[in-house]
């Protein structure tokens, strides 16, 4: 089991899909990175070399992954809160931040649909 970040990587995926585990790193940073340190995308995580894998702990060191990141993040909101912005209103109210309707979505927020019907009382038969 290889353990980067905090994070264990499954042994039987290939590198470049198994990297997008970590908090912070998708499928292109994650090409990104093999690229830069020249490490082939499609080795299985099992086959990496002791060096591959020093060199990868070492890279995403210096990245803002996991705890750190998700940190940095919610310090982010919380700032946008207090200095009162309409993002910070947005986020506070647990609405959607970056422009999506709320009339018809949002559902999440509002909760279940309820159909109201006509308001007319329904004959029964007796």
């Amino acid at each position: 089991m290889v353990r980067i970040a905090g994070v264990n990587l499954n042994p039987e995926k290939r590198i470049e899909a198994a990297l997008t585990a970590i908090t912070g790193i998708g499928r292109r940073s994650s090409t990104q990175i093999l690229d830069r340190l020249n490490i082939e995308k499609n080795t299985k995580v099992k086959d990496l070399t002791e060096i591959d894998l020093a060199r990868l702990r070492e890279h995403l060191a210096k990245i803002p992954t996991e705890g750190e990141l998700r940190r940095k993040i919610s310090l982010d909101i919380k700032r946008l809160q207090e200095i009162g912005s309409y993002r910070g209103q947005r986020h506070r109210k647990k609405l959607p931040v970056r422009g999506q309707r709320t009339k018809t979505n949002a559902r999440t927020k509002r909760g279940k649909r309820i159909t109201m019907g006509s308001g007319r009382k329904k004959e029964t038969k007796t």
